[in-house]
């Protein structure tokens, strides 16, 4: 079957503060290394209470030292936050520590609001517009040594210059980004958890249009969805309520800590925030390992996905293993040797 990879947000909740959040996202990593999960990658979000890790090179580094098999990566890197050549040294330098085990992901939004993502580049230099491609093609020049003659960066050397980048994978949730990983022939992840754009429409284009290159000679699609898994419909339905208030705040703009079960269970719902709650569950499968798994395949047949991107954001840190360990049962991923 499909193989799958995690996506972690170190989810911060009402009973784990974020130190202990970022302790949580190793012991997961470890769990999903020995379950024969393909990758762990962590995002980068700034100045949000339910988000603990702002920095993925750091937690790659850390995962990547406790875990064996498993790829580790970021889920993604928002480029307009950095200088190319810092990524690309940083990346150069997790990919000489824990060589082909280590994926880059990039992200064109700034993962936060306009006030953080001004406090994040005000000492950098501010250029109008979207200067997202500006700074691929910068990033891809690092390792290319493609500057034009007489360019100053000819004589900059992102080291350590003796390893490559690792992969480049292209984050998105629209066709934008779809067309763009095929065009450069790298490879694409799509969020469906989030997405308004189809995720089969986006990945199939993407296949079909995908020109190989120095990064990729052929094209691989990973889709992201969020899901909850537990012994039965009921019990899965249960967990899911944390993730049901919790959207609802974040559709009204409040970022705050995943509340628990018995909070989510105790809310006074109104008609339309059940309403609300219903469409929301378009981005969110839930159920029985069987449930889920019936669910996943007509949308995994659909987009023609390589890979499986699974988030799981439940409240019990426990609960969110399991969640995973029956998930990679019901995939039959193949568990690493003891």
């Amino acid at each position: 079957m499909i193989p799958l990879s995690i996506l972690d947000l170190s989810m911060v909740t009402t009973g784990t503060p974020p130190a202990a959040a970022l302790r949580n996202s190793i012991d997961l990593a470890r769990h999903a290394d020995a379950l024969g999960y393909v990758r762990y990658w962590l995002a980068e979000h700034h100045n949000l209470s339910s988000v603990a890790s702002p920095a993925p090179d750091i937690m790659i580094g850390q995962i990547a030292a406790v875990t064996k098999h498993i790829r580790v990566g970021s889920g993604g890197v928002m480029l307009p936050n950095h200088a190319p050549l810092m990524v690309a040294e940083r990346f150069k330098m997790l990919e000489a520590l824990f060589p082909g085990r280590i994926d880059l992901g990039i992200g064109r939004a700034p993962g936060t609001d306009q006030a953080t993502a001004h406090a994040l580049r005000r000492r950098l230099e501010v250029r109008e517009g979207d200067d997202f491609l500006e700074r691929l093609q910068e990033l891809t020049l690092w390792e290319t040594r493609g500057f034009p003659p007489g360019h100053p960066y000819n004589n900059v050397i992102a080291m350590p210059n003796d390893v490559p980048l690792p992969p480049i994978w292209l984050l998105g949730s629209s066709d934008y980004s779809s067309e763009l990983s095929a065009q450069v022939g790298m490879g694409f992840a799509f969020a469906h958890h989030f997405a308004s754009f189809d995720a089969a429409d986006a990945l199939v284009h993407y296949r079909a249009h995908f020109r190989p290159s120095r990064w990729r000679s052929t094209p691989h699609g990973i889709l992201a969805v969020a899901a909850v898994v537990a012994e039965t419909d009921d019990e899965a339905e249960r967990l899911a309520s944390s993730m049901d208030l919790n959207r609802l705040r974040r559709d009204r703009g409040q970022y705050s800590p995943l509340p628990s079960v018995e909070e989510a269970l105790a809310y006074p719902y109104t008609d339309s925030e059940r309403a609300s709650i219903a469409r929301n569950r378009d981005k969110l499968f839930v159920g029985s390992p069987a449930t889920v798994l019936q669910m996943l395949q007509p949308m995994i047949a659909a987009s023609q996905a390589d890979e499986l991107m699974v988030i799981t954001a439940v409240y019990d840190h426990e609960a969110r293993k399991r969640s995973y360990s029956m998930l990679a049962d019901a995939f039959q991923l193949q568990r690493a040797a003891a």
